[in-house]
């Protein structure tokens, strides 16, 4: 029996889930808090139609946004603008293009 864990990493959780979205982050980070979207968009400072428009993907928050929600909730403040930023290249049809924030 093997002791080592295996090191998952977002690329892993892409091929079997798909590509990871602002708002696919955002609502697991909700849920994991066993937040309600009211409960939670108070958190973040935005009605829960905002946060639902987010979660849904109806929505893609600015670089700055993202940085400002990252923040509240104490993560990785790259993470979230680099997904942020993906998901607007996408929107415009520039999925090929990969964005790595320094």
């Amino acid at each position: 029996m093997s002791t080592k864990k295996k090191i998952i990493g977002v690329e892993d959780l892409q091929k079997k889930y798909g590509r990871l979205t602002f708002g696919r982050l955002l609502e697991s980070h909700r849920l994991s808090e066993e937040a309600s979207q009211k409960d939670f968009s108070k958190k973040l400072k935005m009605t829960a139609s905002s946060l639902c428009d987010l979660e849904k993907g109806r929505r893609i928050p600015s670089a700055s946004r993202a940085l400002k929600i990252a923040k509240i909730l104490g993560v990785s403040e790259k993470l979230f603008i680099e997904i942020a930023l993906q998901d607007q290249l996408v929107s415009e049809g520039l999925e090929d293009i990969k964005v790595s924030v320094a």
